[in-house]
């Protein structure tokens, strides 16, 4: 059984086995757990192929990414690199992936876009991030060259709420949540012990076995490559020889 991290940073959870089968039912897990599983949908389809390297993807999606690797800059639009494809930004990342995915996972594209408006001053508003296109106006017969200022704010809260641990990610962090070995994730203060018994139909409760995993890099990779190609997710992550 996997239960070594190679990262000092990991998460645990307790996962309940079916020893005569070899399957993991279901596991229990904290909100950070699942905050990091929600944060796998964010992840863009780029950072994904190259987490997992070109030649482990199935299809051609590896080729593709290859492509734009080895397409030569001279090919791309002014004011567009290669960059943004293969390292693009992750919208609204969730604290819960530092430490679970290696730092390129997070670390996306530093390319700013440059903004520009007419060189004539001729009072229009218009502003592009093509450089040197025509004026909007038409009449002027100016170019968009004169660099603007751009800054990105930061969003304030102002809703008065503390900023503490279990305000960040996407769950909240007061009951436990079970994770099936589909990722069929729901929480578990609704569900009783006999129904879990029931769904699974177990009849000898000498055959379950409860292990505590540990979280890291490795098993963080393992599970999102898992879940794009097993329904048997945790099983094939944690009990694989």
């Amino acid at each position: 059984m996997t239960t070594n991290t190679s990262t000092k940073t990991s998460l645990s959870m307790k996962l309940l086995i079916d020893t005569k089968s070899k399957k993991v039912l279901f596991a229990e897990a904290s909100k950070q757990v699942v905050d990091f599983l929600f944060t796998l949908l964010q992840l863009p389809l780029a950072t994904v192929i190259k987490l997992l390297t070109k030649e482990a993807v199935v299809g051609c999606l590896g080729n593709l990414y290859s492509s734009v690797e080895n397409l030569n800059h001279d090919y791309f639009q002014p004011n567009r690199s290669k960059d943004l494809i293969l390292n693009p930004t992750i919208l609204g990342s969730s604290p819960s992936i530092s430490g679970l995915l290696p730092s390129s996972a997070t670390n996306h594209s530093k390319i700013t876009l440059k903004f520009y408006k007419c060189n004539n001053h001729c009072g229009c508003s218009a502003v592009t991030d093509v450089y040197n296109s025509i004026c909007s106006t038409g009449s002027c017969n100016g170019r968009m060259t004169t660099e603007i200022n751009y800054f990105k704010a930061t969003t304030v809260d102002t809703s008065g709420h503390s900023n503490n641990n279990n305000d960040n990610g996407f769950v909240k962090g007061v009951i436990t949540y079970m994770i099936m070995d589909d990722l069929v994730i729901e929480p578990m203060s609704t569900i009783s012990s006999i129904t879990m018994l029931n769904r699974f139909n177990i009849k000898d409760v000498g055959v379950l076995k409860e292990t505590v995993v540990q979280l890291g890099i490795t098993e963080g990779l393992k599970l999102l490559k898992a879940s794009m190609e097993s329904q048997m997710v945790l099983t094939s992550v944690f009990l694989s020889s």
